[in-house]
This record gives structure tokens, sequence and C-alpha cells, in this order.
């Protein structure tokens, strides 16, 4: 038996008005634990090396080849493969939107509301490391917090903006081939999972939700290229913010078409009958119902850009000037710290040193941006000193000097914790590998390895 005082009454009475005989299924997921899963990252790794050294059980989840789920008590956000980017912990249903979505290799894909980074690092991880991603996050912490993810992925062609989706849409016309829009919503499909968004509903609440969502994919309209494909998706059981929110926006705009989303039986259809009006073509959309997968609620749906304008023509983009000097810092540490030295259009952000995502970006001065590129580090007087990114970015055999530690031993843990260690090697940049896959930097001098691993992301126990 439900307890039905922890969820609002208005809420329940819809859903049992719209999911009929199934109403008890549904009703009956409440009382049982949410489900957790991660996705191992393709840019560090394989599903098969990764089952081959995994220290957790995990089950395949059947609609994204690289998820699993995982058990509570096995907690591998506190192991070191966490901190070294060997996967993401998400939730399995929202594995499926970035699956939907596709993107391939080359692309310019924009994840329009990103944070924290769950699909943006799925997206990424898609891309195999060419093309541009354009994550983007209006709220400043959780762009920094995009960031942070961004960066523990090891994702080297990603920009990260901090910006609304009109601002955006100034600056990138008919600019990507493919969007996601993960839309901010009423949060009902992780009622189960975050008791915070029961306290936060109410129907004024939904309403607001999808006069929002409107609006966002209007703006994201006008920066997909024709052919172009968009998915968007909510965490939400609210046909006001599903079906509703899609055909509103096929009516504004006629040059867009909905696309079949080929999935296992998991994923139900999209519900026609649940709009006023609503085209037969609803049904090729997909919900995700917590009693018949296991996972959470999700809405997705994929849409096709069948016309409209091209992409205007930019003037190139004036070389950006860096000093002499910054630069000649940067190719002598890579000289001695990396067996080849990565070269490109090179961005000084202050005295942070960036390899620019794409020679194809339009203008972004004004813009606010929280990460422009593959990060390399600060630049000061005479040298370089390493980013975190750097080290997470590239394979260990890109590095001259590795110090390997095992994932079991207390000298990983000492290091995570930010302390020196007690390590004859080589003097100089050494970069901490754990069971050979990257952690971050030390510099040996004197015996010991002195710590760089980065104070806001040091494990406090």
């Amino acid at each position: 038996m439900i307890d039905v005082t922890r969820y609002p009454e208005a809420f329940l009475t819809r859903m049992q008005e719209l999911l009929g005989n199934d109403y008890a299924a549904f009703t009956e997921t409440f009382t049982k634990p949410s489900l957790q899963g991660l996705r191992v990252n393709r840019l560090k790794t394989d599903r098969e090396t990764f089952l081959a050294r995994s220290p957790f059980a995990v089950e395949p989840i059947p609609w994204v080849p690289d998820g699993f789920y995982f058990s509570a008590p096995d907690r591998p956000g506190k192991h070191p493969y966490h901190a070294a980017g060997l996967y993401y912990i998400q939730e399995p249903s929202a594995m499926g939107i970035a699956e939907v979505l596709a993107p391939k290799p080359g692309e310019r894909v924009l994840d329009l509301c990103a944070a924290p980074g769950g699909k943006s690092t799925h997206l990424a991880a898609l891309l195999g490391g060419s093309g541009l991603l354009v994550s983007n996050e209006p709220h400043p912490q959780r762009a920094k917090i995009l960031s942070e993810n961004i960066e523990r992925f090891g994702v080297r062609n990603a920009l990260v903006t901090n910006e609304m989706p009109d601002r955006l849409a100034e600056r990138f016309p008919a600019f990507f081939d493919r969007i996601l829009v993960d839309a901010p919503c009423s949060g009902e499909g992780m009622f189960r999972k975050d008791p915070d968004a029961c306290d936060e509903w109410s129907p004024e609440h939904v309403a607001a939700c999808a006069v929002r969502q409107l609006d966002i994919l209007d703006h994201a309209a006008l920066m997909l290229r024709p052919e172009g494909t968009l998915v968007y998706s909510t965490c939400t059981f609210a046909p006001e913010e599903n079906e509703q929110v899609i055909e509103a926006f096929l009516q504004r705009h006629p040059a867009f078409e909905i696309l079949y989303i080929h999935t296992i039986d998991h994923f139900a259809p999209g519900q026609p009958d649940w709009v006023e009006g609503g085209r037969a073509e609803l049904a090729q959309t997909a919900r995700l119902w917590p009693h018949r997968l296991a996972g959470e609620g999700h809405y997705i749906a994929h849409l096709r850009k069948t016309d409209g304008e091209s992409a205007p023509r930019r003037k190139p983009s004036k070389p950006v000037k860096i000093a002499p000097e910054a630069l000649n810092s940067y190719r002598q540490f890579a000289s001695e710290t990396l067996r080849t030295v990565p070269e490109g259009e090179f961005l000084l952000f202050g005295d942070q040193l960036y390899i620019s995502p794409s020679s194809d970006l339009p203008e972004l001065k004004g813009l606010k941006i929280a990460r422009p590129g593959w990060h390399l580090g600060t630049v000061k007087k005479n040298r370089l000193e390493p980013s975190h990114a750097l080290a997470l970015s590239l394979p260990a055999d890109r590095f001259q000097l590795t110090v390997d530690l095992a994932a079991d031993s207390e000298e990983v843990r000492l290091y995570l914790r930010g302390e020196t260690l007690s390590k004859d090697s080589t003097k100089g940049w050494n970069v901490i590998t754990v069971d050979g896959f990257p952690l971050g930097w030390a510099k040996q001098a004197g015996g010991i390895l002195k710590n760089h691993y980065p104070k806001g992301l040091r494990w406090l126990t």
C-alpha cells in the first residue's frame, strides 16, 4: 500500500484518469526503490575492458550498449575509477535520450539544457572525440558542475556556455546538425527518486513549465540546420509538458516532422489521445513508464527539420593573438612531458590556455563561457602549470612519466585525499594513474611526489 500523503492528490487523480487499468501497477512502483546505473566512458575504455575490470556486480541496461545497473551498496561514486572518469553515474531511463539523438563523429551537436552533464558526456562519447559539442547551462553554479564533469570525462571537443537559449540563437543560426533539449520540467518521473520534486509540484507549476519548454524549443529550432534532427525530452508524465508541447511546437513550426523512435519493447508509444486535436504521429514519440521498464519516468520526441534557411555565410574569425612567450612555455612543457605536442587554435582566457574545439565557431565575444575548449594549463612566468583536464583527456601512453597505483591500494586513496606520496620517480611532472588510467598530476622532487590533485575534488575521507 503506497503512502498517498507523499504524492500530490491532484497528481494521483490525473494519473488514475490517464492510466485506467494500469494505474495500480504504476502506483506499485512507488513502494520500490529507484534503480541506479552507470554508463561506461568509451572515450577512455570499452565495454568489454570495463566488465573485465569492474569491481561491481553490474547488469546490462537493455536500451544503451554502455549502460549497466548496479546495486546501492557498491557505491561506484566512491571508487578511484570514477575519479578517473571511466564511467558516469546516471539514472537508467535517462541514458536512452542521447541514444535516440545518436550523433555521428564529426557533427556539430548542441545540448541546450545540459547540467549536470550526464547527457553531454554521453553525446561526447558518441561523437568519439571529433566534431563539436556545445554544452549549455543557464545557471552559473550548475554550469560549473557541468564543466567539471566534461573535464572528468576527458572531453576535448566541447565548448561549455552559460547562456539563455535566445542569446545562443543569435550566434548560432542554423548551425547544428543535432540538438538535444532535455527541458526543465515538473519532475513527476523523479518523484520516487527525488521526494523534493513532490513538494514543488502543482498544476500551476506544470502549466508554467509547458510555456517555458515551448519557448526553449522555439529557439532551438532556429539553431538547427535543414535536415538536422532534434530530441526533446522530459522526466515528467504530464501530457501538458509532453505530447501537448510537441503538438503546439509543430503547429508553430510546420517545417518539422516527427521521427519514429526505434526502441525495444520497454518504450511505450506517445499518446495522441491526450492532446485535443492531436495528430496521430504523436504515437511515434516515446514514453518510459516505471511500471513497464526498470527505470524512472521519461518522455522522448525525435524531430527532423525538413526545410528552412541554411546557415548564413560568416567571415572566418580572426586568429586570436597569443603572446609568443605563452606558447613557448606550453610547447616547452609539452616537449618535456608528453610524447607528442597537441596543436590547434590556441585561446588565452586570462592566464588560462586552451585549444579551441573548432575552427568554425562564430564570434563568441560577449557570451558567457564556462569552458572555451580543451584546457591545457595556467601560463605563469616562463612556464606552464598543467591543468587537471590535460591529465584526464589523454591516455597514459601519451605521457613520458607515469606512476601507476592499484585501485585497491592505500596509496591511491592517499593521492585522492591530496597527500604527498613517498615514491621515487623521475624528476619533473608525473601523471598518477590507477590501473593504467590517468587520475591527475604529481611533481617528483627529492624522493617524494608532491600532490597536484585539485583541492576542490579531493576526497575528504
